[in-house]
C-alpha cells in the first residue's frame, strides 16, 4: 500500500510552519505509523532532504513520547492507544494523511512534530511525590487498603503523560493529567500526608505553565490512549476545595481548578 502525508514542518518555534506533501515508498500495512514515518524518512534521506522530526522512545505505548495529530485527532483514528500502536491496516491504500504536532501554548513547539511537554514535569516536581518511609515490599503489604481505592489508584496510575488530553482540548487544559496524577498518590494511606498541599501545589503550577481551564466537554478521556476516567477530575476538584479551606482563601492564586 501507499499513502500521501501532509506532514507540518517547521524548523523551530520562531520561524513558520507550513504542511508539505509527500508520496510514501509501498509500505506493509502491518507496519506501525511510526515504523511507517520511519520509511519515509530513509527515503527523504536517500534523496538529500532533511527528514522529518518526530518524538518516540518505547514503541510500546508505554512511555507516552510519540505525540502526533493524525488527520484531527490525538495518537489518530483508534480508542485507547497511543501513536505507536496506531497501525497502516488503519489506513486504506492511497489514502492522504494529515500529520500535526500537538498544539497548546504550554507545549511550544521544537521542530516539525516535536513539542516541548516540559510543563508536565515541572507540575510533577511541585507536588507529585510523598515523603513517608514505605519500607520494603513486605512492609507496604502490610498496610490494608480499601480494594476500590486499591483499583483507582491503578487506573489513575496508568497516565503516561503523553498530553493527548491537552492536544484534544478546546482550551488546552491539563486538568485530566494533574487529576490522574494526583489522585494516583491521594487515594493511597502513603500519600494521605500532603494529600491536600499536593492538590494545591499541582494545580496551581498547572495555571502558572498557562493550561486552559476545564470545561468538561470530555475530549480528554475520549482520546486518552489509557482512557483515564474524568471522575479524577472531580475528586481533584475536591481535594483543591479542601486545601483552599485549610490555608488563606486570600492568599490563593488561580483556581485553576474550577
Amino acid at each position: 500500500m501507499k499513502v500521501t502525508l501532509k506532514v507540518w514542518r517547521q524548523k523551530n518555534r520562531n520561524t513558520p510552519g507550513s504542511f508539505k506533501t509527500y508520496e510514501s515508498p509501498e509500505l506493509n500495512e502491518n507496519m506501525s505509523f511510526l515504523e511507517m514515518l520511519d520509511v519515509v524518512n530513509e527515503a527523504l534521506a536517500n534523496r538529500g532532504e532533511e527528514p522529518i522530526a518526530f518524538d518516540h522512545d518505547c514503541r510500546e505505548g508505554i512511555c507516552g513520547t510519540c505525540s502526533l495529530v493524525i488527520d484531527g485527532k490525538p495518537h489518530g483514528p483508534h480508542k485507547g492507544i497511543a501513536t505507536c500502536q496506531t497501525y497502516m491496516r488503519s489506513f486504506k491504500d492511497g489514502d492522504e494523511i494529515v500529520v500535526e504536532p500537538f498544539r497548546a501554548k504550554a507545549f511550544p513547539l521544537i521542530k516539525d512534530l516535536v513539542c516541548d511537554r516540559k510543563a508536565f514535569d515541572r507540575i510533577q516536581h511541585a507536588g507529585g511525590f510523598i515523603t513517608v518511609r514505605t519500607g520494603a515490599a513486605p512492609d507496604a503489604n502490610s498496610i490494608p487498603v480499601p480494594k476500590e481505592n486499591a483499583d483507582l489508584a491503578m487506573d489513575a496510575a496508568q497516565c503516561i503523560g503523553c498530553g493527548a488530553c491537552v492536544a484534544a482540548c478546546k482550551n488546552a487544559s491539563a486538568m485530566l493529567f494533574v487529576s490522574a496524577k494526583i489522585s494516583h498518590l491521594g487515594l493511597m494511606p502513603q500519600g494521605q500526608p500532603e494529600r491536600y498541599k499536593r492538590a494545591k501545589a499541582m494545580v496551581d503550577q498547572m495555571d502558572a505553565e498557562g493550561f486552559g481551564a476545564c470545561t468538561v466537554t470530555g475530549s480528554c478521556e475520549a482520546v486518552c490512549p489509557k482512557e483515564i476516567s474524568l471522575d479524577f477530575i472531580a475528586r481533584m476538584n475536591r481535594d483543591y476545595g479542601v486545601a483552599l479551606l485549610k490555608g488563606d482563601p486570600k492568599a490563593i492564586k488561580g483556581g485553576g481548578a474550577g
